[in-house]
């Protein structure tokens, strides 16, 4: 007989998939196997908060399991789910016709893609933070800077000299000046003296000249 595709959800306890994950998946083929089902994707659908307890159990994992198998088949699979010690509940549906849904990301995948995206951007952050680092440290062990602020330093003291030569020689100058223009004016008064003194004399020579002797 000609096996048709069937969308199978099967319910587990939560606790029981994350402590044993392999098994509970184990469980569901073995349900499967025995139908002579055959598996094209099993896939963790999601986990939730059950609206009612189940077996004293208030929250569920479910498996999304895609299968081909005979019609005829489906009710030994779902007897085998009652019996089973793992599964709680299974939901069967035909899915004859819309194989793409095989391939659609679960409720799980999505999640599992943002938690791989966050660690991604996580991890290059602190890449980046640690390039940025790097760069630094290295920025600041460059030998050759060093140099040339003790060469600037250096160098400072000479043209401090120079000013200090140079503001010598320009007092030295002035100083020069000053004494000269003070000789000149001495040189000056003396001459001037020199021309009084003349002038008197000349004034009491013509004096004697033009008084009379007395008889």
């Amino acid at each position: 007989m000609v096996k048709k595709l069937y969308e199978g959800l099967f319910l587990i306890d939560s606790a029981r998939a994350a402590s044993d994950w392999d098994g509970v998946n184990a469980a569901v083929k073995n349900v499967l196997d025995r139908s002579e089902a055959e598996i094209v994707s099993m896939r963790k659908w999601d986990d939730y908060k059950l609206a009612y307890e189940i077996e004293k159990k208030d929250r569920g994992t479910y498996i999304l399991c895609y299968f081909k198998a005979q019609g005829s088949k489906i009710q030994d699979i779902e007897r085998d789910v009652k019996l089973s010690g793992l599964i709680m509940r299974a939901l069967i549906l035909n899915a004859e016709g819309r194989e793409e849904d095989i391939e659609k990301d679960t409720p799980a995948d999505r999640t599992e893609k943002r938690k791989q995206k966050a660690a991604e951007r996580t991890q290059q952050a602190e890449e980046e933070a640690a390039a940025k680092a790097a760069a630094e440290q290295a920025q600041e062990s460059e030998p050759a800077a060093e140099p040339e602020a003790a060469e600037t330093e250096a160098s400072e003291p000479e043209v401090v000299e120079t000013d200090k030569v140079d503001s010598a020689e320009v007092e030295q100058a002035e100083k020069e000046e000053i004494d000269g223009e003070q000789a000149d004016s001495e040189v000056s008064e003396d001459a001037e003296k020199d021309d009084i003194s003349a002038e008197q004399t000349e004034e009491s020579s013509s004096e004697e000249t033009d008084t009379p002797k007395s008889e």
